[in-house]
């Protein structure tokens, strides 16, 4: 609903992995190090870590994109819990070999004859295995095993590890991995973004989807973003979906903070309440804000000058009264060029003065219909 009212050509916060959207992070950058740096290694494990929602697949679907086809085959499972014959059996499936029939024995030889295969055409082979941390020890042995594979001196496959938290403690911490944590290469626990990268972010992703600038974002509406969700990729388009679609709703072109907080009050199923600032939101108003400011301006220009015309008839009166011309100095062609000027500014003054009357009187009729319909939309839901 939203993409349409904005006019975006893609959905920018969507929570399915999608690597077109992928965003550099600090975090995400040296992430992507360590897993380019296993990548040239061509063996052992790759551990990556991190909260739920923190981009771990769409960080290996953005290396993904990157890496050569014709050198690189690899293959991805996410795994629930299993034990160490389904792992296995996986394992082969992602690569395409079929099993069918074939005892845990015969399954393992299939796999490395593949490997082996593979290794021949000059194509090395990667497995992906996300939500590592639903592997038991023992599927985590048969993972090791697999990795033991070679042909000469080469390893036959490389294999990379994603999971939560807890995994990294369970590598670093069980007796019985003792074997597999001698063969990580590299690890990297992904952290939440920065308060100050939640704006690059999310103009990125809307970039990514067609967006021209509308919405426009006030800074404090990012901040409430970074507040409310920690800096969590995932948090943060589960909240941006909702906060586009209530603008959406809403018809503003403008996100700010207020509007944030009342769909965090909506998401937690609370009363809120949210009033748009009808005056600060529209182009409209803003012309005619500038036009007040604008005659104001001229207004305090006017008025010195009329000092100053009063100065100068002060003079001549006194000088006519007087009737001595040299005292005080007094150029009579000076004050009739100051008085032309000075009507003129005022005939200028007053003409843009009934301009902004006029605009005024339009943009409160304008308001009156708008809220009569916010109205009757109120007392329809």
């Amino acid at each position: 609903m939203y993409d349409q009212f904005y006019g975006l050509t893609g959905r920018p916060f969507q929570l399915t992995p999608d690597p077109h959207y992928y965003f550099e992070s600090i975090t995400h950058r040296k992430a992507l190090s360590y897993l380019g740096y296993g990548l040239a290694q061509g063996e052992g494990f790759i551990v990556i870590t991190g909260e739920v929602g923190a981009g771990k697949s769409t960080l290996v679907s953005h290396l993904m994109q990157s890496v050569d086809k014709t050198r690189l085959t690899a293959a991805t499972i996410v795994t629930s819990h299993l034990d160490g014959l389904d792992l296995v059996h996986m394992a082969a499936a992602a690569f395409g070999i079929d099993t069918r029939g074939l005892d845990k024995a015969s399954t393992l030889k299939s796999i490395e004859n593949f490997l082996h295969a593979e290794a021949r055409t000059g194509r090395r082979c990667l497995l992906v295995v996300d939500e590592a941390q639903n592997l038991s020890i023992d599927a985590l042995e048969e993972l090791r095993m697999l990795s033991n594979f070679q042909l000469g001196s080469s390893a036959l496959l490389q294999i990379f590890l994603l999971g939560q938290p807890e995994f990294r403690d369970l590598v670093r911490d069980a007796p019985e991995l003792e074997q597999l944590r001698q063969r990580v290469i590299a690890t990297h626990h992904l952290e939440p973004m920065h308060a100050k990268e939640v704006e690059p972010y999310i103009i990125h992703r809307l970039s990514r989807a067609g967006w021209n600038g509308n919405p426009s974002f006030t800074p404090d509406s990012f901040a409430t973003l970074f507040d409310e969700t920690g800096g969590m990729p995932r948090k943060l388009n589960t909240l941006m979906n909702r906060v586009m679609l209530m603008g959406a709703v809403e018809q503003t072109t403008r996100i700010d903070a207020p509007l944030v907080e009342a769909v965090v009050a909506d998401m937690a199923g609370k009363p809120f309440a949210y009033e748009e600032p009808l005056w600060a939101t529209r182009e409209p108003e803003m012309e005619i804000v500038a036009e007040i400011e604008a005659a104001l301006a001229s207004v305090a220009e006017v008025e010195p000058a009329l000092d100053e015309i009063k100065a100068f008839t002060a003079d001549a009166k006194a000088v006519e009264e007087v009737g001595r011309i040299e005292t005080p100095a007094f150029d009579a062609e000076v004050l009739i060029s100051r008085i032309a000027a000075l009507e003129q500014r005022v005939s200028e003054q007053d003409d843009a003065l009934r301009r902004v009357l006029s605009t005024m009187i339009d943009w409160m009729d304008k308001e009156g219909n708008v809220e009569a319909r916010l109205g009757h939309k109120n007392e329809a839901a």
